[in-house]
């Protein structure tokens, strides 16, 4: 078991908020086939606490839809209290706070990545939004650093976090000036693993579970968080959990599994947020699945074209049906953080 204050997982294996990917219909394929615990997309406090339509559209969930967490994103002390305070409220499992995104208009206005510079403000977000949460777990996502890859900035606000009575920190292994490009500086997340008591979760290149197994035995983290290594790939969560925690070398999906995911999420889009928007996301989300597969840019070009969720069905069932082969390729689509 994996106790964060008051909640309790199975698994130290958890999905990243992504921006544009982990939707309902994301986590409820991925629920299915083994993940126990999700974020919803990274949400801005200011357009939380406004009540702005996007922001309604992101916070879309169901019953089954748990245990969830809401990452906040922000610098203003008060405002992200406040949105904490709500968070709770509305009965979110689990706060997190956006210390990664390295987009240009987040950082500019000092949040996401950009709080890795500001350790003064970044102690009063803390300590406000701490005073304001009475009892689900708090933490925190972050980067290595704004440029530096030494590790020492994650290692100075991480034991600002732990002082603050946070639950845990995960660290992106890659620098705000990095974006998505070059590699996850694993070594540099057992820096801060090493540094503070309180979980750490490695994040950054892990498609596989043998990736999952090589950062923890690197940086000695507690558990992993996914971010891309997600999109397309469901079963991941599962696979990641038996490699690491039941000694067992996981079998990877069938063709036909395969096949029932994808069919799934299609048809949880169209529930979700209706035929015309679902087809707009299939074709995004069509070429995760078949990424890997025997002339998968074809398909995907052929998935550009399609205006109907008929359409969508009949390419990607040609796609995994008839290829000869299934390869783990890392997506090159950037997440929220």
């Amino acid at each position: 078991m994996f106790q964060l204050k008051s909640l309790t997982l199975k698994s130290p294996i958890i999905q990243s908020p992504m921006a544009g990917c982990t939707d309902l219909a994301y986590r409820l394929v991925a629920r299915k086939r083994g993940l126990e615990f999700c974020f919803l997309e990274m949400i801005s406090a200011n357009g939380f606490m406004h009540e702005s339509h996007r922001t309604h559209e992101l916070m879309k969930t169901v019953a089954e839809d748990r245990p969830l967490g809401i990452q906040l994103m922000g610098c203003d002390p008060d405002i992200m209290a406040k949105a904490a305070q709500r968070a709770e409220a509305m009965g979110f499992d689990l706060l997190d706070m956006n210390l990664g995104c390295p987009v240009r208009k987040v950082t500019a206005a000092g949040a996401g990545a950009a709080m890795l510079r500001d350790p003064k403000n970044t102690e009063q977000v803390f300590k406000k939004v701490m005073s304001a949460i009475k009892k689900i777990p708090v933490t925190i996502k972050m980067r290595l650093g704004y440029e530096d890859d030494s590790g020492e900035e994650a290692v100075s606000i991480a034991k600002i976090a732990e002082g603050e009575g946070l639950s845990m920190i995960t660290v992106h292994g890659r620098t705000r000036a990095q974006g998505y490009t070059g590699k996850s500086n694993w070594e540099a997340i057992g820096k801060v693993k090493r540094a503070i008591k309180i979980p750490v979760l490695g994040n950054g290149d892990v498609s596989t579970a043998e990736d999952a197994k090589r950062l923890q035995e690197v940086s000695g983290c507690d558990g992993v968080m996914i971010g891309r290594g997600g999109l397309g790939n469901p079963w991941i969560y599962r696979q990641i959990h038996e490699q690491l925690f039941e000694g067992k070398n996981p079998e990877p999906p069938t063709r036909e599994e395969r096949i029932q995911a994808v069919l799934e999420h299609l048809a949880l889009e169209v529930e979700h947020v209706g035929e015309q928007k679902a087809v707009f996301h299939m074709r995004r989300i069509g070429s995760w699945y078949i990424a890997g597969v025997t002339h998968a840019s074809s398909y995907r070009a052929e998935l550009i074209r399609c205006q109907t969720v008929p359409q969508v069905r009949e390419v990607l069932l040609k796609a995994l049906s008839t290829s000869k082969e299934f390869r783990v390729v890392p997506s090159t689509l950037t997440e929220g953080q």
